[in-house]
């Protein structure tokens, strides 16, 4: 993975996503961020590429490094909670900037098998589980990428 570059000119992270969601990594090319629900492990990274919508607005360069990045926020995930499945996905519908979700799903969550979007009400993280997570979570990256 590159070394952290900093935001395009210009860029700032959705207000929707700001609010609803928690810092944990600076990437290459994206702000890694983890959703305010304590129901499923869930990750967004988030492309400093200012204005980009969809993956078709970043560069072959940018797409392939998103990739990297999808790939491991991935493994970081399955390290650290062996889950059922991974679900990937960018939709956008309500947040337009460009945003992946990463989120570890097991038979036996609240949602399984439904997508989660809308199939139970948000479980916000407390403030020791916040950091608790974070934590995990960083160590879970470091690992993955072999800086640990």
């Amino acid at each position: 993975m590159n070394p952290r570059r900093p935001p395009a000119s210009g860029w700032e992270l959705h207000p929707q996503l700001a609010a609803d969601t928690h810092p944990v990594a600076h990437l290459g090319l994206s702000e890694l961020r983890l959703m305010d629900d304590a129901n499923h492990p869930w990750l967004i990274l988030v492309p400093r590429v200012e204005g980009a919508i969809e993956w078709i607005d970043l560069d072959p360069a940018g797409q392939a490094e998103l990739s990297a990045e999808i790939t491991t926020v991935s493994r970081a995930l399955q390290a650290l909670f062996k889950p059922d499945k991974l679900n990937v996905a960018a939709l956008g519908n309500m947040v337009p900037q460009l945003h992946i979700h990463v989120i570890a799903r097991f038979r036996d969550d609240i949602a399984w098998p439904r997508p989660v979007w809308g199939s139970a009400t948000a479980r916000p993280y407390s403030a020791e589980m916040l950091v608790e997570r974070v934590a995990a979570l960083q160590a879970a990256l470091g690992k993955a990428t072999g800086t640990a």
